[in-house]
């Protein structure tokens, strides 16, 4: 063991994140990840904390955070103590805006089941999903067999 932290060239950490070269440049250009060290020859080299790095800039893309918040979030870096209280914050709010999301996704899913359902019978009982139930609320139960 030398002690030597391996680098990934960007075609390896495009592999490993999923994300395509030109993206993880676009990243670099929007001050998305932090600065990308450089070998004598100009090619980035990317330590494995800067890996780390990129894939919680891809969960808060995912997630809905704007490319400026997630910018402030970088600048706000170096793993200075003094900074702390701003990132964690900015952390802080995703997470409330997430777990939103996951609730209003829930909801969503339940409004998409309920319509499922409803096709399955209308199908069952031959009828073209289309077609407008009765208003009664046992339509179900006086369809024709």
């Amino acid at each position: 063991m030398t002690g030597v932290v391996e680098s990934l060239a960007i075609g390896q950490v495009a592999e490993r994140t999923g994300l395509s070269i030109d993206t993880l440049r676009w990243y670099e250009r929007q001050g998305l990840i932090p600065l990308v060290e450089r070998t004598a020859t100009g090619q980035r080299r990317y330590p494995p904390s800067v890996v780390r790095f990129i894939a919680l800039v891809q969960a808060l893309r995912r997630t809905g955070m704007p490319v400026a918040d997630v910018r402030a979030f970088v600048q706000l870096g170096g793993g200075q103590l003094r900074h702390h209280t701003e990132r964690l914050a900015l952390l802080e709010r995703q997470q409330r805006l997430i777990e939103e999301q996951v609730r209003q996704l829930a909801a969503d899913r339940e409004v998409v089941r309920d319509k499922i359902a409803v096709y399955r019978d209308l199908v069952a009982a031959g009828l073209d999903c289309e077609d407008q139930p009765p208003d009664d609320a046992d339509w179900r139960t006086s369809i024709p067999s």
